[in-house]
């Protein structure tokens, strides 16, 4: 109980600090008046900008645990099982094969990365189920693999058809660009997690293995299904919207385990409480770092996961 009230306590810590961090400084006292420059900004930047970070990081930490659960390890995410990389595939051939939709070219992009994410992920989970490896790290090793193939077939057909300026623009995870009107398609997660939270005892006996879930009446392929599909939702909003960011999904939920367990029903809404807080976290030291400019939390991300999960590979490998 004390954990979970420190949690909460950092995170609303976090959403105050994440409002007054900026380049631009704001006359909090114009606040009260409803009106001026210091309205404005925190109205159609701050608010929704710290709206974006908090779905994003509840989304990714939740579809990183329900990958987990599926595959039954600990050390995958998006990031290391080619569901970003597949996402972004996705994305390049819609915006090459439908050019012409206009406003509702944003939906035509989300249904293809949709669709290759879940492809990606079907391919990913049926490699792993072929081979059986004795040790667990490899099969991140497998996915990250995996991954590459993909990232490069969705650089080279960026490089064929001229977009490869406009795909660096956006496959790295960067906020700076979200305000009002241009990041409410992430909502999408809510119910996401929502149905996530409803079906938290089918995946945690998913996480058992298949046999167990027979002998408990689960239809197994049923509830993988379902998992893999809200990932590829989950996916495919985050990057449409702020690009790709890794290693989120795979440092909270492992994190959480080590001292909670694996029951989702309990430790879920701490899952997506921690991913909400450490994109918080990583946000507000990208804008610190070199105000005031800033570093796209993509590399942030990457940096501070990228360690927590070589200090997580070690310790699962002795």
């Amino acid at each position: 109980m004390q954990l979970s009230v420190r949690w909460w306590g950092m995170f609303a810590l976090l959403c105050v600090i994440s409002l007054m961090v900026g380049a631009r400084d704001m006359a909090w006292a114009q606040l009260f008046s409803s009106s001026g420059d210091a309205w404005l900004t925190l109205t159609a930047s701050r608010l929704p900008r710290l709206a974006a970070l908090i779905l994003t990081g509840v989304g990714l930490a939740v579809c990183g645990v329900i990958l987990q659960h599926i595959v039954r390890n600990k050390f995958v995410e998006p990031g290391t099982s080619g569901g970003l990389d597949a996402a972004k595939l996705g994305i390049l051939v819609a915006m090459t094969a439908l050019p012409a939709l206009g406003e509702v070219g944003i939906a035509g992009r989300m249904l293809f990365a949709l669709v290759f994410c879940l492809a990606a992920n079907v391919v990913y989970v049926l490699i792993i189920r072929r081979i059986r490896f004795r040790n667990t790290v490899l099969v991140p090793v497998v996915g990250l693999m995996y991954g590459s193939v993909l990232s490069a077939l969705a650089e080279f057909y960026a490089y064929s058809h001229n977009i490869m300026q406009s795909m660096q623009g956006w496959l790295l995870g960067d906020f700076s660009r979200i305000v009002q009107g241009h990041y409410e398609i992430l909502y999408l997660i809510l119910p996401v997690v929502a149905l996530a939270y409803a079906y938290a005892h089918r995946f945690t006996v998913l996480g058992m293995g298949e046999e167990m879930a027979a002998s408990l009446g689960l239809g197994y392929a049923a509830t993988a299904a379902l998992g893999l599909l809200l990932v590829a939702v989950t996916v495919s909003v985050t990057v449409i919207a702020v690009g790709a960011i890794p290693f989120v999904g795979l440092v909270v939920p492992q994190l959480v385990a080590l001292h909670r367990g694996d029951n989702l029903r309990k430790t879920l809404p701490l899952v997506a409480l921690g991913g909400a807080s450490l994109l918080l976290l990583c946000d507000i030291l990208g804008r610190l770092l070199i105000y005031p400019f800033e570093v796209p939390i993509g590399l942030t991300a990457g940096g501070i996961g990228g360690v927590v999960f070589l200090m997580l590979i070690l310790r699962g490998g002795r």
